[in-house]
């Protein structure tokens, strides 16, 4: 039997341990963390085909900028000198073009949709309920603008084969009669779904272990030692793991974990920070995304989460309450009978979206190690790209075609 080890505990790894696992692999997952509270715990549970729009996009340099100089905004750089922040701007400037965004659209389709599929197979497979819900997801909008832009979007979406409305408000009140709304008009998608996340992962981390697969936590890679064209090993502080293959799956951490493999992987951590209002007066049954506001919405565990915001920079412990007092401030600008209490600080969690220059995830073998692979970049998609990025893994380590065309994602782009 051989052997894979896998640096990171994640959604990612996990699902690459689980897809790896039942192809035949022995494996081992080496989490620097205790897995009780990673990047996949607090996010907005969604998976989105909709969401075939890189980050890398023609205004969003523009708009950024704007942002910047809005303590509250859901965007934001934090200004530095540092090296690989300067070298990711560039390539992100450079990626952000019309082509870009137009050659990745059908890419970022077919891994969503893929991902989607799998997480019903893996649903009924694992027995675990996670929530899963095939409702779609609502893209509010107050803007004439924006309205123009949702607009333009639905034309490409259906075009990719999407399924996607354009609903009026009145349209719009009659999905959730008992949410009242204050918006110029919505985007239903209903090719996307969302879930619990905590649920998720929680049974995913027990499913894996009962099966065999072994989860080591708090166990921080420090070295990873290679001969020629081949990784020979990775080491901890206490311990020596060997393997057939090897995975990097560290979300914000996997430029690190590269180097120490002389491996370059450009990525910047994009800080989100998300809160729970538990048993809210109006019940929720759709997930929406507050366009302006950036700002999402998920009903999830009898009560409902809100997050947003997109931080640019080194990863830290800070909680910047201005951006969660964001995130407050716009939903009753949408649903004007929530009224929100900015939450404490000891509430608001918090996670880091490893985000690549062009906005697209690498998933795939190194070409300088024959027995490496990278599985990381999937910015704010992560939860809902886990599955498809899995299997992938497993196809390139098993040496079979992969399921769908994935060069897109090719691991070796900036090497």
């Amino acid at each position: 039997m051989s052997k894979a080890i896998i640096i990171g505990g994640g959604v990612i790894g996990l699902f690459s341990a689980y897809y790896l696992h039942k192809s035949g692999w022995e494996v081992d997952v080496l989490e620097q963390g205790d897995l009780s509270d990673n990047c996949s715990y607090g996010n907005a549970g969604m998976v989105t085909p909709s969401h075939f729009v890189p980050l890398a996009s023609p205004g969003m340099i523009e708009q950024g900028i704007r942002w910047m100089f809005d303590s509250k905004s859901p965007f934001y750089v934090k200004p530095s000198l540092s090296k690989e922040l300067i070298g990711w701007g560039l390539k992100f400037m450079k990626s952000a073009t019309k082509k870009h965004v137009e050659r990745s659209a059908g890419g970022l389709r077919d891994i969503s949709l893929l991902s989607r599929n799998l997480y019903h197979e893996f649903e009924k497979e694992s027995g675990i309920d996670f929530g899963l819900e095939d409702r779609g997801i609502l893209m509010l909008f107050k803007s004439a603008k924006v309205e123009e832009e949702e607009l333009h979007l639905i034309e490409k979406a259906t075009n990719l084969g999407l399924d996607a409305r354009y609903l009026t408000p009145a349209e719009t009140r009659k999905l959730q009669p008992d949410v009242e709304l204050d918006i110029l008009g919505s985007v239903h998608y209903h090719c996307d779904s969302h879930m619990s996340p905590n649920k998720l992962m929680k049974g995913l981390i027990k499913y894996l272990e009962a099966e065999g697969v072994r989860i080591h936590r708090n166990t921080e890679v420090l070295g990873i030692n290679h001969d020629g064209g081949k990784i020979t090993s990775v080491s901890t502080k206490d311990k020596t793991f060997t393997g057939d293959k090897y995975l990097i799956a560290g979300g914000s951490w996997s430029p690190a974990i590269a180097k120490m493999a002389g491996l370059n992987v450009p990525l910047m951590p994009g800080k989100g920070y998300s809160f729970m209002v538990n048993n809210p007066v109006k019940p929720m049954t759709i997930p929406s995304i507050l366009c302006e506001a950036r700002v999402a919405i998920t009903p999830m565990n009898d009560g409902i989460r809100f997050g947003g915001t997109m931080e640019i920079g080194k990863i830290n412990k800070q909680v910047n309450m201005n951006r969660v007092k964001g995130i407050v401030e716009s939903v009753p600008k949408y649903f004007p009978d929530f009224k929100l209490a900015v939450p404490d600080q000891k509430d608001v969690w918090f996670g880091f979206r490893p985000c690549s220059p062009d906005g697209l995830p690498y998933i795939g073998m190194t070409s300088k190690y024959k027995n490496m692979a990278i599985a990381t970049g999937h910015a704010m998609i992560g939860l809902g790209l886990a599955p498809a990025t899995g299997k992938l893994i497993a196809d390139a380590f098993n040496d079979k075609k992969p399921v769908i065309e994935a060069g897109l994602f090719d691991a070796n782009r900036y090497q």
